[in-house]
């Protein structure tokens, strides 16, 4: 095991709010595995949490360019996004192995570990994407008919979702890349990676879409040219930091060996994690239907409310996965208390945050739709829906670290088991039931939203006490 990396250092006893926030936004040595789990928790979630931050504001001003551009154009992107969601479950089932691993060798101190398990999970995403950019691009025309695209949709849309599938790979790793550094503690990286991705994205935006200074107007295909270019060049930057800048460890040749044992590992630990986020996600299209039999303006209401719901709680992933990195390297140092003390420090300051934007939801939900939509019916259903969800985020909150914090000692079955439980077996029934046989309509669909993630945060709570993730290898 390799002895020397990087220096790190243990935290020091003088520092300011002031002087934590630049080193938590420079890039912190310190060492997780020692010294205040709060500060290490501010250090970690700060640069992840502006990372979703931006990740927000991106997704906004996309739909902003590509909605002016007409009805089909949003529809060709909206279809494509529905294909992505597997691109989506892949790079983050691999992310999920990353993280877990990295950090686990990181916390061990075996660097050349660290590296080689990078290495591996690299090999990993050339091969996944690859094969989804082969298939993707061949078929693109047979997928976009295939979930109902209307015939002028997929004339307009086809260049644009081969384009998306085809070069998958700048998505896959994005992801990869930056779970690397989160899992080494190199959070800052991943937060400077994300920046520059979806910065250069949200300048290219309207000027490939609307032919801007000496650019081409390429339409809805200039979206997708966009957003390849973007991320394409956070991929080499955190490519080039990855192989050569300072961070907690460094790769060499010796770490493309090919080891077939942690390969083995690694992806025992990541397509459980694929399957997990793909359970969940293919749930809300279970809600969907059930909305939907209500009309198009509950459908409408009910977007709105969503959309602005995952706004809300895209920051809490920061915490969320700083939890899972200090999960991650202080069981690698044989540290399991400090480990489970880290994910309910990080619990309590995100139920912290997240009850206070639950309130500010409940009190001025409508101010907030109206944002959105003035549409009386669309708003009423809206209003109604966000101040509902906004009831359990104490729980969401608690919930989501706990939940990712599994993730981070490897222990990715159980919640891939309680999302399977809670949201098909549970949530979706119970929807079903309170809409039709209740007759609250898709009231029934909101109720049952907060009911089901209050209980799936009180059931994660019971089994992480148990302790059996302390005993995970990964």
């Amino acid at each position: 095991m390799s002895t020397s990396s990087n220096s790190v250092r243990s935290p020091a006893r003088d520092y300011t709010l002031w002087s934590v926030l630049v080193e938590a936004i420079r890039g912190s040595n310190r060492d997780f595995t020692k010294g205040s789990i709060g500060l290490s928790v501010f250090l970690l979630a700060v640069p992840m949490i502006l990372e979703m931050i931006m990740e927000s504001i991106f997704a906004v001003v996309d739909v902003f360019f590509v909605a002016r551009l007409g009805a089909e154009a949003v529809a060709v992107v909206g279809i494509t996004e529905s294909m992505m969601v597997l691109i989506y479950a892949v790079a983050i089932g691999l992310s999920i192995g990353a993280t877990a691993t990295v950090s686990r060798r990181i916390g061990e101190k075996d660097f050349d570990g660290a590296a080689r398990s990078a290495t591996h999970a690299i090999y990993m995403g050339i091969v996944v994407s690859v094969v989804m950019g082969v298939v993707g691009v061949i078929w693109a025309p047979e997928f976009l008919g295939l979930i109902g695209a209307e015939p002028e949709v997929v004339a307009q849309g086809v260049t644009f979702t081969r384009i998306m599938l085809g070069a998958n790979c700048v998505v896959v790793f994005l992801f990869l890349l930056n779970a690397i550094f989160r899992g080494a503690g190199d959070a800052a990286i991943a937060m400077r990676v994300l920046w520059l991705s979806n910065a250069l994205n949200i300048v290219l935006d309207p000027m490939l879409i609307f032919g801007i200074w000496i650019f081409p107007e390429l339409g809805v295909t200039g979206a997708a040219v966009a957003t390849v270019i973007g991320r394409g060049i956070g991929v080499i930057y955190a490519s080039y930091v990855l192989f050569y800048g300072e961070k907690r460890f460094q790769i060499r040749a010796e770490h493309w060996k090919l080891d077939v044992d942690r390969f083995k590992r690694l992806f025992s630990v990541s397509w459980v994690a694929v399957l997990q986020f793909l359970i969940g996600t293919a749930s809300w299209l279970g809600l969907m239907r059930v909305v939907a039999g209500f009309g198009s303006q509950a459908v409408a209401g009910y977007t709105i409310s969503i959309r602005i719901v995952i706004f809300a709680l895209l920051p809490s992933v920061g915490l969320a996965n700083a939890a899972a990195t200090l999960v991650g390297q202080n069981l690698g140092a044989q540290k399991s208390d400090r480990a489970e003390r880290s994910v309910w420090t990080a619990a309590k300051y995100n139920a912290i945050f997240q009850t206070s934007i639950g309130i500010a939801f409940a009190i001025f939900a409508e101010p907030i739709v109206w944002i959105f939509t003035t549409e009386p019916e669309v708003s009423r259903y809206a209003v109604d829906s966000l101040r509902i969800i906004s009831y359990g985020f104490f729980f969401y909150a608690i919930g989501m670290v706990v939940e990712t914090a599994f993730n981070g000692a490897g222990d990715t079955w159980t919640p891939t088991y309680l999302n399977l439980f809670v949201f098909w077996l549970f949530e979706i029934p119970l929807a079903i039931v309170l809409a039709h046989y209740f007759g609250y309509g898709p009231y029934g669909v909101f109720w049952a939203i907060t009911i089901a993630f209050s209980m799936l945060a009180v059931v994660s709570v019971i089994l992480f006490r148990r302790g059996k993730w302390k005993l995970m290898e990964v």
